[in-house]
Parts: structure tokens; sequence; C-alpha cells
């Protein structure tokens, strides 16, 4: 095992963490955190007294989970259960984190083992995920939640964005298949009324129709968005009927 390093590569090593700490915009107070939140299993086999980020990767996907949830939740005050669970699935799976990580440049200052190193870690979507994941948690151990909620909220803003249409038509496709299995009808949208006003939460409403008859209706800023409003109105009204039935 490596039983230390020069003061030369302290040096620089503390110059690459002040360096990430800027593409992260959040400072340690204490940097082991980071250091820790930075080096994979593989190395701290090699390097003796180093501490592997696994534990603060469990912690940070928790971390994660809770904060995203959170920010769904405002968000998206119209969503309903399942909407928000599948949204939050989107944004905390291993591809998402990985984007993420990548995004971050957080690839150059990873600590990996010889055989790692050699077989391509690097660029390995599972270690670039769970790394994100650690440094998520070494946020949250030296800042606590509020500067966590506040790292995700900033580098995530662009992933909640688009997370919005995913969910929305996969709401549409959901009342299709209901109403389909229902009524044997396809739904149709037909735009009520457009106010005209730019940025009016409410500018589009529709209504989402089956057979001629109205199912659901909903606005929203876009008519996507309205649509998509009827769309879960739609379904609400699906597992009522679904519910007499049964």
């Amino acid at each position: 095992m490596d039983s230390g390093v020069s003061v030369d590569q302290r040096e620089s090593a503390a110059l690459d963490l002040g360096l990430f700490e800027v593409q992260l915009g959040y400072r340690f107070k204490d940097r082991t955190h980071l250091e820790n939140a930075l080096c994979h299993a593989s190395s701290a086999n090699e390097t003796a007294g180093a501490e592997s980020n696994e534990r603060l990767e469990f912690l940070g996907d928790a971390v994660m989970a809770l904060v995203v949830a959170h920010l769904l939740y405002e968000a998206h005050p119209d969503w309903q259960e399942g909407d928000l669970s599948r949204a939050l699935q989107t944004l905390v799976d291993r591809p998402a984190f990985a984007a993420l990580a990548r995004r971050l440049g957080l690839a150059p200052h990873l600590r990996l083992g010889r055989t790692e190193q050699q077989s391509g870690g690097i660029a390995k979507d599972s270690i670039l995920s769970n790394a994100m994941e650690a440094v998520v948690g070494a946020i949250y151990l030296d800042g606590g939640l509020d500067a966590a909620r506040g790292f995700v909220q900033r580098v995530y803003a662009k992933f909640l964005r688009e997370s919005t249409p995913r969910v929305e038509g996969d709401s549409k496709t959901r009342f299709q298949e209901s109403i389909m299995a229902l009524r044997g009808e396809f739904p149709s949208y037909e735009l009520e009324s457009d106010s005209g006003v730019e940025g009016d939460e409410a500018r589009f409403a529709t209504v989402a129709r089956v057979g001629g008859e109205c199912w659901g209706a909903g606005s929203g800023r876009t008519k996507q968005a309205a649509e998509f409003a009827a769309a879960v109105e739609g379904l609400r009204r699906v597992e009522e009927e679904v519910g007499k039935s049964g």
C-alpha cells in the first residue's frame, strides 16, 4: 500500500479540489468530506488510511431522493402521486446521476485504484453515479440539509424542467389506455379558450372528450400543459368509474 504523498502532490491535489469546488458552486468548510466522496473503494484499498466513498454514497442517495421529491412536490401542485413517483424515478436513477457528474466535470477528480483505472472506470456510469451521490452526501455532512437542497436545486434545474414533458406525455398515454379499456374509444382534446396573456398560468383551457362527452377539463400556461391537466382529471374519473363497477 502507498504510505503517503509528497508536499507537491498534496498542494496539487488541494488546488484540484479548489477548482472542483468552483465547478460545484459550493465551498467546503471541511474538505475531508469532499476528499472521501471522490475516493473509490478500489483506491481506498490501495492507500493506507483512506476512506472510500461508499458510506457517503448511501447518505447522498437518501438526500437526493428527499430533496428532489420535495422540489417536484413544490413545482407541480397539480401532479398526482403516480406522476410525482415516475418523475422522481427518472431524476434519481443512475443515468441521471452520471450525466450530472459529467456536466460538473467530476471524473478528473476521482481517485481510482490501478486496476479500475486500466479498465476505464473513470467513464463508467456506475462509478460516476455513485460518486455524484457521495458528493451530495458530503455537502449534506458539511453544510446540512439547506446546503444540500441549494446545491441540488441549482444543478438539477435543467433536469427538473425536462422531466415535465416526459411525465405529461405519460399521463396522457395512461388516460388513453384506460379510457380505451373502459369505453373502447380514443379521447380527443379541444381548446375551449385562450386568454392571449403571455405567462398566464391558466392561459389555455382544454377539455378531454370521449364520444362527445367531457371527461376532464384543465388549464395551463401552454396547450400541452392544459391537455395534461385535462388528462389527469380524466384519469381520476376513470378510476371513479372503475371503483363503482368494482
